[in-house]
């Protein structure tokens, strides 16, 4: 109940006037059964614009961090996601990525929309990283199709840092459902996992008009960080030396 008195009464007109959002290829969503909605991640507010546009409800797996925050705002978050129905997942520890793909399936098995973000966490400098296979281990164990969707101007408007968003227009993207059923039986092949998955961030990447990186997005971060250190030490060395 609570989840559709935010979408339609509180939240959702909100957030209809903040983003002003542009959908497109909404008819590739089905109106029931099983599929899951693979798209980018560039801003925390992805997570409610697109539930805001959909005809029907969907579920998201949600970074733990989200239900378990310290003191009065952490508590508010924590009912806020369990209220629309997210579902923590724990990203720590050797079967997280499995207690993951379960929880998924718990979804896809009772006939319901998944949300999944394949990069696995939010673009640190908007551009689209290489995918987890945990969603085509998903795609490919529920046997359901995948559509791929493309959030465009959520990073310009609330990028990582950015309390609250700026007003202006997203453009959210859906593409023609794709059907993975020739991989039937073989969600425990790593190459065919790795293929799949490859294929739909194809499409998100079409969809979005992003810059890809082949690489896993916490790594290009830490990576980045790495070498933006090693300037300033640089930096401050060539001042010692002058």
């Amino acid at each position: 109940m609570f989840y559709y008195v935010l979408k339609y009464v509180l939240l959702g007109p909100l957030l209809r006037l903040v983003f002003r959002p542009r959908i497109e290829g909404l008819e590739n969503v089905p109106d029931e059964g099983p599929a899951i909605v693979a798209g980018n991640h560039l801003s925390v507010s992805d997570h409610f614009v697109m539930p805001a546009i959909l005809r029907r409800r969907i579920t998201f797996l949600a970074k733990a961090e989200y239900f378990t925050g310290p003191g009065l705002k952490g508590r508010l978050t924590a009912a806020f996601f369990h209220s629309v129905g997210q579902i923590p997942v724990d990203r720590s520890g050797k079967g997280a990525g499995q207690a993951a793909i379960e929880e998924g399936l718990g979804v896809l098995g009772k006939g319901e929309l998944l949300g999944i973000y394949p990069e696995g966490t939010r673009s640190h400098d908007g551009r689209l990283y290489k995918g987890r296979v945990g969603v085509a281990a998903m795609a490919l164990g529920a046997g359901v199709k995948v559509i791929p969707c493309a959030m465009v101007g959520t990073f310009e408007l609330q990028p990582p840092g950015r309390k609250l968003p700026r007003m202006g227009r997203v453009t959210i993207r859906f593409g023609e459902p794709l059907d993975f059923s020739r991989f039937a039986g073989m969600e425990q092949e790593r190459a065919v996992l790795r293929a799949v998955t490859d294929e739909i961030i194809h499409e998100i990447l079409q969809l979005s008009g992003q810059e890809y990186v082949d690489m896993y997005a916490p790594d290009a971060k830490a990576a980045q960080a790495a070498e933006g250190a090693r300037g300033t030490q640089h930096g401050s060395s060539g001042g010692r030396q002058r």
